[in-house]
């Protein structure tokens, strides 16, 4: 377990995605332009012409994911995750119509129906960092080295 309290500075970071834009590429993109190294995506809501996504597909080490591409029109109920060294982790739950709703890892290649709005919660001065286990061949968070 990694736990790290942190009693500093924050910045909120807004952004507004415009349709045909790629949601994970223009979020990765606000938090450089905005020098968010290390932060929390506290809410995400939108719409999605297509959706990216991966999620796992057992239990064991390592991990074996599975990227999914879902084309409809979906509603983005949640986007959330950690941002440590100026890399997003992102997830988000998405619904089509009253049918089925999904929740899965965000990946690059989502792109924005009518509109997506993103909150990004800034840590100035906390130091995070994803760091490889090569036992499991995992990264997992813990401080910058």
């Amino acid at each position: 377990m990694f736990t790290e309290a942190y009693d500093g500075a924050t910045e909120v970071v807004v952004v507004g995605i415009a349709p045909g834009e790629m949601l994970l590429e223009t979020i990765t993109a606000a938090v450089k332009e905005n020098d968010v190294q290390n932060g929390a995506v506290v809410s995400g809501i939108g719409t999605l012409k297509v959706a990216r996504m991966h999620h796992i597909e057992h239990d064991r080490f390592p991990p074996d994911d599975r990227i999914f591409t879902i084309e409809k029109p979906l509603e983005v109920s949640s986007i959330s995750g950690i941002i440590a060294d100026g890399t997003p982790h992102l997830h988000m739950t998405v619904g089509y119509r009253d049918e089925w709703s999904i929740a899965g890892h965000l990946e690059p290649g989502s792109e924005v129906l009518y509109l997506a709005e993103v909150e990004i919660l800034k840590f100035n001065g906390l130091a995070l960092d994803r760091h490889y286990d090569a036992e499991r061949r995992i990264s997992l968070l813990g401080p910058k080295s």
